[in-house]
């Protein structure tokens, strides 16, 4: 099995950029100086992230294809909550010369099939050598002509209502932690997150006044909004979809736990939102986030303090 120290830098880059697919929005991919990516109302929406082995992902407990679903996932969240549409991911690889080339390849297929899921294609990146694999992930997106939905606009009286998985990854991890390789739903949930993607514009469609990427914990993510539209967000704990686990520690992970790429929206009172949204809470006047009208024990996740 050969290395990409043995492939050498442009060597990989035309192994690994050889099989990629380009959308419509990418005019010119990998191979020149630089991408062309279109951008047809003038405004560009751009996220970017890094992943660092031993901080972000475990090579012993999450193979290459799935650190590459996820790397784009939790990218392409961000560019959905701002009611865009992603287009294209600029993927920068840091890796010992010792990596075997398959598993960089797998990677670049993990890529290429989360790029799939969400209309985007991989429109190029950079390679160097480096003690640890790190990962840094720029993605794109296109509002078409539409202003972005941002944490700003959340009003009093507004309903809160989330979209996709809660808590199940930040189980899955518990899990990894202790050892354990069961239930496999949430150990899946860990290694490759699963956003959905059609947010953005369910959210539009239901007149959102406010959406965010919950990466951090839901309550700290809810915070976030609150602090910038100068509001109170009051959630109710029994409104709350937990994911299945044993024991009592499936509200903790569903109101705590980062990394499912959900989404939080914050939409006009008396909205009916459709059947994959479930309302939690509602705006009020005032400051911060309160569960069950009193402070929750428990925060999100700080990278500066794990």
């Amino acid at each position: 099995m050969s290395s990409i120290g043995e492939l050498g830098e442009f060597g990989l880059i035309t192994r690994l950029t050889d099989r990629l697919r380009q959308g419509p929005a990418v005019e010119l991919g990998p191979g020149d100086d630089a991408a062309v990516v279109r951008a047809p109302d003038g405004h560009v929406v751009a996220t970017t992230d890094l992943l660092v082995e031993g901080r972000h992902f475990r090579r012993d407990w999450s193979g290459p294809y799935e650190i590459g679903c996820k790397a784009a996932a939790q990218n392409f969240a961000d560019v959905v909550a701002m009611g865009a549409r992603p287009t294209a991911l600029l993927v920068g690889l840091a890796a010992p010369a010792d990596t075997p080339v398959e598993w960089a390849e797998q990677l670049y297929a993990g890529l290429g099939e989360e790029c799939a899921m969400a209309g985007a294609s991989v429109a190029g990146g950079d390679v160097v050598a480096a003690p640890l694999i790190t990962l840094a992930i720029t993605a794109l997106g296109d509002l078409a002509g539409r202003p972005p939905l941002t944490r700003s606009g959340a009003r009093p009286g507004d309903l809160v209502a989330v979209r996709g998985r809660l808590g199940h990854s930040s189980a899955g991890l518990e899990l990894l932690d202790a050892g354990k390789d069961e239930p496999a739903e949430l150990i899946e949930a860990h290694r490759r997150p699963r956003p959905p993607y059609t947010a953005g514009e369910e959210a539009r469609a239901m007149g959102a006044t406010a959406l965010m990427d919950v990466s951090d914990g839901l309550l700290q993510d809810l915070g976030h909004i609150a602090k910038a539209s100068g509001v109170r967000i009051e959630v109710d704990s029994s409104a709350v979809p937990v994911p299945r686990e044993r024991g009592p520690g499936g509200l903790r992970h569903a109101l705590t736990g980062g990394e499912d790429h959900a989404f939080a929206a914050t939409v006009p009172p008396g909205t009916v939102p459709p059947a994959s949204w479930t309302v939690v809470g509602r705006v009020a006047e005032g400051a911060g986030v309160l569960v069950d009208g009193g402070p929750y024990q428990g925060g999100g996740w700080d990278h500066f303090r794990r």
